[in-house]
């Protein structure tokens, strides 16, 4: 005849969850490790849109809309971050463009300059300029794109964490394209 202790259940449960414990205390962050802070991020307003027309046959600037090459907006900046290397944050950073197809556009694809800027207060310290190329598929006059992520390494230490820097993403845009934007309503 088999004789059963009435608390074997109760009791082979607790050594499971006595055993489970400590192996589960291992999994996730050290102890009072915190996600680093991020830098801040914006759009440089003045250079936030670019609008490409062709010449027109007067030399002058033209502003028709049947000259429209390309008109285009930076519509989001963002990144993440992670512990670098000693005293270093690393941080990946994506733009997202909104580009719309003129009626001049010659073939089905333009590039624009975009940059990304990390900024101190009133002072860049660091700026990226790169070049996105955009494809119109037939039959399509507006893409989003997000080309990929700029990987970037910032010097932090106990006093100066990320939230001490800006990130700035705008166009690269000449002085008449500057102007251009500064006159409409």
């Amino acid at each position: 005849m088999q004789v059963r202790l009435p608390c074997s259940g109760w009791m082979l449960r607790a050594l499971l969850i006595a055993a489970v414990v400590p192996l589960l205390a291992e999994c996730g962050p050290a102890r009072n490790q915190f996600a680093p802070i991020c830098p801040n991020q914006g759009i440089l307003g003045d250079a936030a849109n670019l609008i490409v027309y062709r010449p027109s046959a007067n030399q002058g600037p033209s502003r028709d809309l049947t000259d429209l090459i390309v008109s285009a907006r930076i519509v989001q900046i963002h990144g993440s971050c992670q512990p670098g290397a000693k005293n270093r944050l690393a941080v990946a950073v994506s733009v997202n463009v909104e580009m719309t197809r003129g009626p001049a556009l010659p073939g089905n694809g333009v590039t624009v300059p975009i940059f990304v800027a990390v900024a101190q207060g009133d002072n860049i310290l660091d700026k990226h300029t790169y070049l996105m190329h955009a494809t119109f598929p037939s039959n399509v006059d507006r893409v989003t794109l997000t080309p990929g992520e700029l990987d970037l390494s910032l010097p932090i230490t106990s006093s100066r964490t990320g939230a001490a820097y800006t990130l700035l993403a705008g166009f690269q845009l000449t002085p008449e394209q500057l102007q251009q934007g500064q006159q409409r309503p």
